[in-house]
């Protein structure tokens, strides 16, 4: 069997680990695991407006996952996208409601400045990275709390609508990323998100620089032989995957909330993080993944009109595919290592 068929089992094996669990939690409260798994069901894909809905809910999912696959590749655990989105769809909307520019032209500047804000926000962590070696984990998972932080003062402080919740005024029209349908809210952010994936899929596939990245994510020392800049590259990886998340915010806010509110977009992503390492950092297969993540997002607004489940259920299946995923990349690791000190054993 091949190491990529391998992985697709390894990952179908950690989903289906989570469900039996999520199974045995469901019987636990006294109700049906099968009546829980239909409703999500239905609530996820029962209709054309569920579906949209479903949609609306992968399309943030998705581009953060990208963004968590640009990282994955090059080496580097990009956890701080959750922040890196929060200030994307902070600038966007500042963008929105304060910058008064024409029809088009004001939603790509909004989006490019959402790229910009994200960019910005990682490159902290990304320089102590390259400059100093520091655990770039550690660090980004701390900017998420300083974003959040961060935007919710701007939010209330300085550019609080009057009179409103704690949210900005909302953006000008000429502004808004255009819908796809009109039943629901669903965007051109999900066609965004689909071209990026694939884009980067090629990239990584198809281009030297994307294969020099993989090389730099997969065997550093050898990269390093072949002439290439680790600590450079690992920057710029951040650095672009930073963009993409910021720019997650941004399609959130222009497409979806017209305006910026206080959790505005609560563990998206997250989401799209464990969306890449269930696809094991491919963005074709993340596109499955966070479809699948935004169908128990969609399907669990139903799970507490018509069942006696809560909704965490839906965090508790998310944790275990966390757990299995994490499980089977230290185990992996940890053959790698063994087989290594075997092959260098006089």
């Amino acid at each position: 069997m091949s190491d990529r068929l391998r992985a697709v089992y390894g990952q179908l094996l950690a989903v289906l680990f989570a469900l039996v669990i999520g199974a045995i939690i469901i019987l636990m409260v006294d109700e049906s695991p099968v009546k829980v798994f239909m409703t999500l069901l239905r609530g996820a894909f029962g209709d054309q407006a569920k579906i949209a809905g479903t949609l609306l809910q992968t399309t943030p999912i998705l581009i953060c996952g990208v963004a968590a696959c640009i990282g994955l590749r090059g080496g580097m655990f990009n956890v701080g996208i959750e922040g890196q989105l929060f200030l994307g769809g902070f600038a966007a909307a500042w963008v929105g409601f304060a910058l008064p520019l024409p029809a088009g032209i004001h939603m790509l500047v909004g989006l490019a400045v959402a790229t910009l804000a994200g960019a910005a926000w990682v490159a902290i962590p990304a320089f102590f990275r390259a400059r100093y070696n520091t655990n770039e984990v550690v660090s980004t998972i701390l900017s998420n709390y300083v974003a959040v932080l961060l935007t919710s003062y701007f939010t209330i402080f300085l550019f609080k609508r009057p009179g409103g919740w704690s949210e900005t005024p909302p953006i000008l029209p000429t502004a808004y990323l255009p819908e796809l349908f009109s039943f629901s809210r669903l965007n051109w952010g999900l066609v965004i998100g689909l071209v990026l994936a694939l884009a980067v899929a090629w990239f990584f596939r198809y281009t030297s620089k994307g294969y020099s990245i993989s090389m730099v994510g997969s065997a550093p020392k050898f990269a390093e032989y072949g002439g290439v800049n680790v600590k450079r590259q690992g920057f710029l990886v951040l650095l672009v995957s930073g963009a993409v998340g910021g720019l997650a915010g941004g399609v959130e806010t222009l497409g979806v909330h017209h305006r910026f509110m206080e959790g505005f977009a609560p563990g998206f992503g997250f989401d799209g993080l464990i969306a890449a390492l269930l696809a094991n950092g491919s963005p074709i297969g993340t596109i499955v993944t966070a479809l699948f993540f935004g169908a128990l997002r969609s399907g669990s607004l139903l799970l507490e009109v018509e069942t006696t489940a809560s909704r965490e259920i839906i965090t508790v299946i998310q944790a275990l595919i966390i757990l299995s995923v994490s499980a089977q990349v230290l185990m992996k690791r940890r053959g790698d290592s063994t087989a290594g000190e075997r092959r260098w054993k006089f």
